[in-house]
């Protein structure tokens, strides 16, 4: 399951996590946001224990999308302690996605 999360709250769920955090910035608008979503949610569901998924909606958080430079949605990233550590851009398939976020063995 994924979550919202906002300027106010990234720190907590994102900076100060104690496992690796896969964010999704999206907007409502984006037809591939929505194709990618079922797909995150099983990575999410799949690695619960392992890392964690969350959304940052980027036409209410346009701070959180300038700072990571997100030109193009669905841009998914991957952070480690805090810090971006792989970005995917694009809907893509779950096996194609966790290569490009570096989660799979021959990445």
């Amino acid at each position: 399951m994924t979550s919202a999360v906002t300027e106010a709250s990234w720190q907590q769920e994102v900076v100060e996590a104690d496992k690796p955090v896969i964010v999704d910035f999206w907007a409502e608008w984006c037809g591939p946001c929505h194709a990618v979503a079922p797909v995150l949610d099983r990575i999410a569901e799949e690695r619960a224990g392992e890392l964690k998924v969350v959304k940052v909606n980027i036409d209410e958080e346009q701070g959180l999308a300038q700072r990571f430079g997100v030109y193009s949605i669905p841009t998914i990233m991957l952070f480690r302690s805090g810090e971006p550590a792989a970005t995917a851009v694009g809907a893509q398939p779950k096996q194609a996605l966790e290569r490009q976020l570096g989660l799979t063995a021959e990445s």
